[in-house]
């Protein structure tokens, strides 16, 4: 039997001798070689565009830092708010009774010239301006009419200053400090900032640098300094990128700003 071509028009006619050609059947049988065709381009085409896509992209796409930073910030939990009891009522401390006495009035004594002393002379204003003594409640005289005892305590005034308390440094706080922005701003902030150091890079160094400091009430960063570090060249580059940081959002306890210390992880990691 010699060889036979299934899509030629002589194999459709000999399957169709003898019956009905106006029969649908007949026409797509006869159409079916060019929709086999044009369906096989098509699908080639679209491969091949399908393989090169990828390569296209690689080859458009510029190449990127080596930087990556994987994790900006660490805080610890907060422990949960103490509820306050409403129904428990303070005991205020009773303040103490109102000082009862009265001030004698001591009458004036006239006497001569000659039996006054200079220390009960009245002395001048130059002379009370210049006088260096300390003053005193004591100065005043009178007793207390019920107890017999003298109602003025000596108690000198001083000019020193009084020395404030230092201000306390949160650990955990209501609402911790934040990066203007929030944590997406400070990731984009040092992807853009830091630099990985050529030294780092040449012998494969990679990590995290742990950064401590201290947000102030007014959002200022103060007190920085590397509590666990990785590579000298890393912790001086992290270093710099904290002292550039823009104003804080401040930490805030009861509803007022405090100071709060702060711990930042910075991530050296090589692609």
């Amino acid at each position: 039997m010699s060889k036979i071509d299934l899509t030629s028009s002589e194999w459709c006619n000999l399957v169709f001798e003898g019956k009905n050609k106006n029969f649908g059947a007949y026409v797509m049988r006869q159409s079916s070689p060019s929709r086999h065709r044009k369906a096989m381009i098509i699908i080639t085409i679209i491969a091949i565009i399908a393989f090169s896509v990828p390569t296209l992209i690689k080859i458009i796409t510029p190449k990127k830092d080596d930087v990556k930073i994987t994790e900006v910030t660490a805080l610890s939990k907060l422990p949960p708010a103490e509820k306050k009891d409403d129904n428990v009522v303070k005991k205020l401390d009773t303040p103490p009774p109102a000082l009862k006495s009265s001030i004698k009035f001591t009458a004036p004594v006239i006497k001569k010239d000659s039996e006054v002393s200079e220390e009960d002379e009245i002395k001048s204003q130059d002379e009370l301006i210049k006088n260096t003594a300390a003053i005193s409640i004591a100065d005043i005289k009178g007793t207390d009419e019920l107890n017999g005892k003298d109602i003025a305590d000596i108690q000198a005034i001083s000019n020193e200053p009084s020395k404030e308390e230092p201000e306390k440094v949160f650990t955990y706080v209501e609402q911790p400090p934040a990066f203007p922005g929030g944590e997406a701003e400070l990731a984009k902030y040092l992807k853009e900032n830091i630099k990985y150091p050529q030294e780092a890079r040449e012998v494969g160094i990679q990590g995290k640098v742990y950064v401590s400091f201290i947000v102030g009430r007014d959002g200022n960063i103060t007190d920085i300094k590397v509590i666990r570090p990785l590579h000298y060249a890393c912790d001086k580059e992290a270093l710099r990128v904290v002292k550039t940081m823009p104003r804080w959002t401040p930490g805030k306890q009861n509803g007022n700003n405090v100071t709060v210390q702060f711990t930042l992880p910075i991530s050296f990691q090589l692609r």
